[in-house]
């Protein structure tokens, strides 16, 4: 198992870190699934209520959209910031600003009195959001060596697969029991949860602050040492291009299931648990796949039943046969192997970088956000009352997944040379 079972001595394929041996792992489990779990909190929990927030601000399918999709491109840039603090500063203290803010904005976005203002309120939600997804990648890298650190991604985003699967039926439950604005004040309880157990348990991860990483010259240069790096492109296209895929099922998902195919808020929420939890299951099987093949043949693999079921999707709507699951059946298939894909994905992109750390996992998490920014925009003029927007874009996706893992990974994609 790549995470340490505690206490007095860094585990084989640890990083030497003096958090190793004040943190016991399984507080190291749940921080790690806490502050990766915030994003489907804030994204899945409220999508079964996005259809009656809209009608009850009087917006448009357009201006809905904005209330996820500025979140995102806030959560990605915000990141550019917190990543280099972080490298100076620590995670802990970043960590502790971006929760709080979290927690306070989630408050302000149940009161909102306008979808104006409801979108700014999310913005500030989302640049909050990016300290803590940013922090979790970087104290993998700041704890584990690559491969380790691809297994104990692995264990932190099955934590965020758990969460994911109670989001959404819970948001589908509060929302027709409560309301949806219930639905949009449930995060500010996971955020003042999250602020709480990072202040009292948490110890700082850096093993070495880097006092300059705030300066012009030393930022620019870091960033473009980053970007230039072949695994880092490598790495931010696999897992870019799998969050695409899966912000095209969400961005569209809810007015699919529910206002085309007829089913409840409730019900919506069973078909985000059911991809929640073949996610899930899929980080399971990324944990047996990466000891036995490695992480370039792992990703392949897991291509092969991507590349599956975006085809079986695109090709099931073109036949005319657009049923619950029509759509849901092939895109488990999908879920199942981005269950893969992240891990090593995201844990791939920051590995070569031990000393900036959270320059890397900012510039891969604003890449990724951008994407999902971009994708979420084009949704919101495409969808159109078929299934055709979500499946042709989860298609488009699973082919760019599978051109990345079959020629990218395998050329540049060998964590032992990072």
């Amino acid at each position: 198992m790549p995470i340490p079972q505690p206490a007095v001595a860094p585990a084989a394929g640890a990083a030497p870190s003096a958090a190793t041996n004040s943190m016991p792992a399984t507080l190291v489990v749940l921080v790690l699934a806490l502050l990766l779990g915030i994003q489907p909190v804030t994204t899945d929990l409220y999508l079964p209520a996005l259809p009656a927030l809209t009608d009850a601000f009087g917006a448009s399918v357009a201006q809905a959209q904005l209330t996820l999709t500025t979140l995102l491109l806030a959560f990605g840039t915000s990141q550019l910031v917190w990543g280099p603090l972080s490298d100076r500063f620590g995670r802990r203290p970043i960590l502790l600003i971006g929760l709080g803010a979290y927690t306070v904005a989630s408050l302000g976005c149940a009161l909102a009195p306008s979808i104006a203002v409801l979108i700014a309120l999310r913005i500030v939600q989302g640049a909050a959001m990016g300290a803590a997804v940013m922090g979790a990648r970087a104290i993998v890298r700041d704890l584990y060596t690559p491969e380790a650190g691809a297994r104990a991604m692995s264990k932190g985003l099955t934590g965020l697969g758990v969460i994911a699967c109670t989001c959404a039926p819970m948001g589908g439950l509060i929302s027709d029991v409560f309301g949806w604005r219930f639905a949009l004040a449930a995060p500010a309880t996971f955020g003042a949860f999250a602020f709480t157990l990072v202040a009292l348990r948490f110890k700082e991860s850096v093993p070495r602050k880097n006092p300059d990483a705030l300066r012009a010259a030393t930022l620019v240069n870091t960033w473009l040492m980053i970007v230039r790096h072949p695994g880092f492109i490598t790495y931010s296209a696999l897992s870019t291009a799998s969050y695409a895929g899966l912000f095209t099922f969400l961005s569209s998902s809810s007015f699919i299931f529910i206002k085309m195919l007829g089913l409840s808020r409730t019900q919506y929420g069973l078909v985000m648990f059911a991809s929640a939890f073949i996610y899930i299951l899929g980080t399971f099987w990324c944990r047996r796949l990466l000891p036995r093949f490695g992480v370039r043949r792992s990703v392949a693999l897991a291509a092969v039943l991507t590349l599956t079921g975006g085809t079986l999707l695109g090709v099931l709507a073109l036949a005319g046969i657009h049923t619950t699951w029509s759509v849901l059946g092939p895109f488990l298939l999908y879920m199942f192997a981005h269950g893969v894909h992240q891990p090593c994905g995201q844990s791939g992109a920051v590995a070569p970088f031990p000393q900036a750390a959270g320059a890397a996992s900012a510039l891969n998490g604003f890449i990724m956000m951008v994407a999902a920014f971009g994708v979420g925009a084009w949704m919101g003029t495409r969808l159109d009352g078929t299934v055709f927007p979500l499946a042709n874009g989860v298609w488009f996706w699973s082919a760019c997944i599978a051109v990345t893992a079959f020629t990218l990974v395998q050329r540049y994609g060998d964590p032992r040379q990072a």
